[in-house]
């Protein structure tokens, strides 16, 4: 699969779901704690924006402090008004700009950031499922930012609506996105799955002060 396609079709796709939004639903909490989905929207157009040596010397300027380099981006890219918001991620649509990180990462950020802003505002979407086994096949063997590949250690994913598992252990199964959302720390998906292996993962989603960032 090619990576940046799906990164644009997918960030079409959600821009296109955010344009009826009244203004008072921008103001909605995501699932990244703290962060509004307007808060997230920003976050994209902002990483969108990057590049590595922009990263770094950003970086450098706060003190190599990650969070408040996220929340310089989010105060820069969020404009006066939730239409400035949207204008600014749409500017960015098929942008290829990233911070250092592997491509996956940012396919990654792309769909997860999605589905924080998606489902505490009821929307639906079909992600693709190559895309989903992409990303989860990724976030299993990675511990970079948000600990995925800690948080499922002895544990067995099995998608209940797609071809995939990972591990051994006691069991957890659900659906494809749902696995994706709780390997990278949400703990609202794992009201989506079942098994033996539930509990512990949700423990550990919940022992993560970090997880519901990138």
């Amino acid at each position: 699969m090619d990576i940046w396609p799906t990164v644009h079709a997918e960030r079409r796709a959600l821009a296109g779901d955010l344009r009826a939004l009244a203004d008072e639903q921008w103001a909605t909490a995501s699932l990244c704690p703290g962060w509004s989905v307007r808060d997230v929207l920003a976050h994209m157009t902002s990483t969108a924006s990057l590049t590595p040596p922009a990263f770094f010397a950003r970086l450098a300027a706060r003190g190599f402090s990650f969070g408040k380099l996220q929340e310089d981006g989010i105060a820069a890219h969020c404009g006066a008004t939730p239409a400035d918001t949207l204008a600014g991620f749409e500017a960015v649509l098929t942008s290829v700009k990233h911070p250092p990180g592997p491509t996956q990462s940012w396919l990654g950020e792309t769909i997860v950031h999605g589905e924080d802003i998606r489902r505490p505002l009821g929307i639906k979407h079909g992600y693709p499922a190559e895309a989903l086994i992409q990303i989860a096949d990724f976030y299993k063997r990675s511990n970079l930012l948000i600990g995925s590949k800690r948080r499922i250690a002895d544990l067995a994913l099995r998608a209940t609506d797609t071809d995939w598992s990972h591990g051994t252990g006691p069991e957890v199964r659900g659906p494809m996105l749902s696995l994706v959302m709780a390997m990278t720390g949400r703990k609202e998906a794992a009201e989506d799955l079942t098994g033996d292996g539930v509990t512990a993962l949700r423990s550990r989603i919940t022992d993560n002060k970090v997880s519901g960032r990138r």
